[in-house]
């Protein structure tokens, strides 16, 4: 026996789940890495098809992809920090998503997590430079973190702003460890381990440089649902 759940497009050489959003909340997204920029307009046209209704995205674009995208949907593409979103924004339908970046550096995963949380009916506002090199910085934004209902925060080097975030807000906080830093940040395994040791109380934390699964998270967490 089958269900809406159960739905997919088969094309071939990938099955588009058509279902998601009736099983989870939330569409499925395109991972361009790997992929032929021909697949990817392949897979976004039938995610739209599926859904007209809600944003398709595609994340980790290179520039052939973006070239091919825009050829494909034209007006209707936004293209931001490697991720292309086709369709019109949806009003959000959550409390306040806050997305902290402590760096400059860091902007790039940031922002996916804000495209892709803005895709998902969230109100994702981004609090940017805030790093705990220079902790006024931050301090002088806390009375806007406060009244997030959800937070991802982005950090890398030594990964220490999450649990900084942590005491000072009552809301959950979604940690994203990124790839910037010098040899001994390992490609951000560093701020990963710093993360998951977060001595600061309900912080969880992502893959290194995944502000797409970080944006899902704070979703779920904020209990979106997709449109079907």
């Amino acid at each position: 026996m089958q269900y809406e759940g159960e739905a997919y497009r088969d094309l071939g050489w990938a099955k588009i789940d058509t279902g998601r959003p009736a099983r989870t909340g939330a569409a499925e997204a395109v991972y361009a890495a790997g992929k032929t920029p021909e697949q990817v307009v392949g897979a976004l046209a039938a995610l739209r098809e599926a859904h007209p209704s809600r944003v398709a995205v595609a994340t980790r674009c290179d520039e052939a992809c973006v070239a091919a995208v825009r050829e494909a949907f034209g007006d209707e593409v936004l293209v931001e920090a490697g991720v292309c979103a086709i369709g019109a924004f949806p009003a959000p339908e959550s409390g306040l998503l806050a997305v902290v970046c402590a760096g400059t550096s860091d902007l790039p995963v940031a922002r996916e997590a804000e495209i892709v949380a803005r895709a998902n009916g969230i109100d994702a506002r981004l609090v940017a430079d805030v790093g705990v090199a220079g902790l006024h910085r931050l301090l002088d934004k806390i009375a806007d973190l406060r009244e997030a209902a959800c937070l991802i925060v982005v950090a890398g080097m030594d990964g220490a702003l999450p649990s900084v975030v942590a005491g000072l807000v009552g809301a959950p906080v979604v940690a994203v460890p990124t790839s910037v830093g010098y040899g001994a940040a390992f490609g951000g395994l560093a701020p990963l381990l710093t993360m998951l040791n977060s001595c600061s109380p309900g912080v969880v934390v992502v893959n290194i440089d995944n502000g797409f699964g970080a944006a899902m998270a704070a979703a779920r967490i904020l209990g979106v649902k997709a449109a079907q």
